[in-house]
């Protein structure tokens, strides 16, 4: 099964277009949790799992523990069901045989279904990772920080943003592999506009929870035609929802919430 199939059944199984982010930083565990990363993963995974269309699990949270933090990384995408994609958010971007080597380790090794990459230096960074058909490649395009106004805004010889220009090439991109793109939902016409630049690609949704953007624009304007293909992703409102020991059951009604609130906008 593809990427976009997995994502499609999933997102219709669940009726959700909720993604829990697993960005577990060992610092803000519970008590409860004993320091136990795994443990605390697991908890959430198994009472979310039902309420979601993904998983997403951000690479620097597990470096930042060494080998056994990528030995919880490896075993935490393990527990998310088979049928649920889980999407490696590292942001990489290098030259093409570099790029090979993270595309190796991100679906061979890890066996993540997608992946998150930074298409500043072009086609080299992104194409290695398009070879793995049934995979997803999440191209940075419009994102949620502060300084993405740095470069993403910046207006070309053709008066168009920049990130403008890198949608048209993820739509390039498309012809060759599963290709998505990381989308916030920073305006509504700026979504609008790339919804309507890629009409079937899935865009990966940041910003919403903690950053406090527009979970409604995310919604209205970030899905396709049929209410689907956007993943919106929740981490720090959802994991952390509990310091007490209640936190598995704290994350669920979190989780519920968000979930009932995207789809009174779907």
């Amino acid at each position: 099964m593809s990427f976009i199939e997995k994502l499609r059944s999933s997102t219709r199984r669940n009726g959700s277009l909720l993604c829990v982010g697993l960005d577990v930083d060992q610092r803000l565990l519970p008590v409860s949790a004993n320091g136990n990363l795994l443990r605390f993963n697991q908890a959430i995974v198994e009472q979310t799992h039902d309420l979601v269309c993904a998983y997403k699990l951000n690479l620097a949270f597990y470096l930042a523990g060494g080998a056994a933090g990528i030995e919880v990384l490896q075993q935490t995408i393990r527990l998310v069901p088979e049928q649920i994609p889980v999407i490696l958010d590292l942001k990489c971007g290098d030259i093409q045989n570099t790029a090979e080597q993270y595309a190796s380790a991100c679906f061979e090794q890890f066996g993540c279904d997608a992946v998150t990459v930074n298409p500043l230096m072009g086609s080299d960074a992104v194409t290695p990772f398009l070879k793995y058909s049934d995979c997803c490649t999440f191209v940075l395009c419009l994102t949620s920080n502060p300084s993405a106004a740095d470069f993403e805004r910046q207006a070309l010889a053709d008066g168009l943003p920049l990130f403008r220009h890198v949608a048209r090439r993820i739509a390039e991109w498309s012809q060759q592999g599963q290709c998505g793109a990381v989308v916030a939902p920073v305006d509504a016409t700026s979504m609008q506009d790339l919804r309507a630049e890629l009409p079937d690609t899935p865009f990966l949704i940041p910003g919403i929870g903690a950053q406090g953007l527009d979970l409604e624009v995310a919604v209205r304007y970030g899905a396709d035609v049929n209410h689907e293909l956007a993943i919106i992703n929740i981490s720090r409102g959802i994991i952390y929802a509990s310091q007490g020991a209640d936190f598995p059951l704290a994350a669920r009604q979190a989780a519920q919430r968000y979930k009932e609130e995207i789809n009174r906008y779907r």
